[in-house]
């Protein structure tokens, strides 16, 4: 089980092997963390919402993935000197009970679980849609199918999801390093409908680089999109109470973030607004599957939308995987219903995992009654909760390391670079991202909806404690 109470003399030999109490079977090898953990990078963020982010800012799009990568950094880095430190199962919420307090970790874990089971249903609404691009057929029909394939196939093990994870992912990294092959070969080499037009001189001689319609200020309203296509990279985090050797696969899955960013968001977007101009390209269009139609590759736009049709469930099977262990971490800790505790033969949480994936019917609804503005309806919401993860981890890394420098706790062994400065300069950014959601009125409703989430965790906590005022789920930690 989850320890409520830390011992501040745990090594971090004891803490590696806490996963074992919690009941999960370490199923989770190093090839399977290694592509979850770049496959987290991957998703529809990039294959669908780019169309946006490229329609408003332009080129600048690419400075705007630059940047918000090296956050990203600093925030993956600062959860692996906590994961190397205490690596366990629900590790958001439980260094938020360790580091802030019982109400934050409560707070962290529903919010955690909000997250994905928001995520599950922008990505079944996602590859609902690409869906059509070969079939006339409802979205509400495909996001039901897509829901109850991946819902059953995370009953049955964890192995099999990290299995799943692992080709997915696959698919994705080969798609787009292929992509960024072919689009070389049309600048140097010239086939292809776009070889004639091709330059990389279209990334400033349509406007300019800054070439939205506001600038500098077109490419800082981009920023929610942008920190909504890095969601999940911090799932890594989670996998720890079930990865075989969490010591030595954790730290080397973290340290590719910076390439995995380099390769598939900045090179991949030169790549791509060097061939085809970025005026050429329109929200809810997947520019990767433009892309290979404007080079006349019709075959190709077709295998690009097959890609990100499993980059959408990707990030669906994640959500599935994440929102069981999420529940049964706050039930272990007595923040939860007991039956979310319960646990299958196989090692899977059942009614955590069913509860989410029922909750992610809302989807297949939202599908049925706005098929062309799903997308963008749920979007807003998954960032404002999955930003919430980002802060929580930035927060908890700088008071673990105050502690650890003080002698209180012991050092972890895979400290993050800048200490406590890079996770303030994080902070300051996903802060700087608030501010742009509340300038933009398609993104401001969940702004709204942020302070009636807490309101509702906040009534909910306190009608736990009063049950049981002495639970140590509701005790401050020393």
């Amino acid at each position: 089980m989850t320890s409520v109470r830390v011992d501040k003399q745990h090594d971090g030999n004891e803490a590696a092997d806490s996963a074992s109490g919690e009941g999960y079977h370490r199923a989770l090898g190093a090839r399977q963390i290694q592509m979850i953990a770049i496959g987290g990078a991957i998703g529809t963020g990039l294959f669908l919402g780019a169309g946006k982010g490229i329609s408003k800012a332009g080129p600048s799009l690419i400075l705007a993935y630059a940047l918000a990568g090296l956050v990203i950094f600093f925030i993956m880095r600062a959860l692996g000197e906590l994961l190397m430190y205490r690596p366990v199962s629900g590790s958001f919420s439980e260094y938020a009970r360790e580091f802030i307090g019982p109400f934050a970790g409560f707070v962290t874990g529903w919010t955690y679980w909000l997250f994905w089971v928001v995520t599950g249903i922008t990505e079944v609404t996602a590859a609902a849609t690409y869906m059509t691009y070969w079939w006339n057929i409802p979205q509400w029909l495909s996001a039901l199918v897509f829901t109850v394939i991946l819902y059953g196939a995370n009953l049955i093990s964890v192995k099999l999801f990290g299995e799943l994870e692992f080709w997915f992912s696959m698919v994705k990294v080969t798609a787009i390093i292929g992509m960024i092959l072919i689009c070389a070969g049309i600048l140097t080499l010239g086939f292809s409908d776009a070889g004639d037009t091709a330059s990389i001189t279209h990334l400033w001689d349509l406007g300019g680089f800054f070439a939205g319609e506001h600038g500098i200020a077109s490419t800082l309203m981009t920023l929610q999109m942008v920190m909504f296509a890095f969601l999940a990279v911090e799932l890594v985090g989670v996998t720890a109470g079930e990865s075989k050797d969490p010591k030595t696969v954790l730290p080397k899955a973290i340290n590719t973030v910076p390439w995995r960013i380099a390769v598939f968001y900045v090179g991949a977007l030169i790549m791509i607004l060097s061939v085809v101009p970025w005026t050429e390209f329109q929200p809810g269009v997947s520019p990767f599957v433009a892309a290979f139609e404007k080079m006349g590759l019709g075959i190709g736009a077709a295998i690009v939308n097959f890609v990100v049709l499993t980059a959408a469930l990707s990030s669906c099977n994640s959500g599935m995987y994440s929102t069981g262990r999420m529940l049964r971490d706050l039930a272990l800790n007595g923040q939860g219903p007991k039956f979310f505790t319960r646990l299958t033969a196989s090692g899977t949480p059942l009614i955590g995992t069913t509860f989410s994936a029922a909750l992610m019917m809302v989807g297949v609804w939202i599908n049925y009654q706005w098929p062309g503005e799903a997308f963008n309806y749920v979007v807003s919401f998954a960032t404002i909760s999955g930003m919430w993860a980002w802060i929580m981890i930035l927060v908890c890394q700088i008071r673990y390391r105050l502690k650890a420098d003080r002698g209180e706790l012991p050092q972890s062994s895979f400290k993050a670079p800048g200490g406590i400065w890079a996770s303030v300069f994080a902070l300051a950014f996903i802060g700087l991202v608030v501010v742009t959601m509340g300038m933009d009125a398609d993104n401001r409703v969940a702004l709204y909806g942020a302070p009636v989430w807490g309101l509702l965790l906040a009534v909910a906590y306190l009608v736990l404690k009063a049950r049981n005022p002495e639970g140590a789920a509701f005790a401050k930690r020393s």
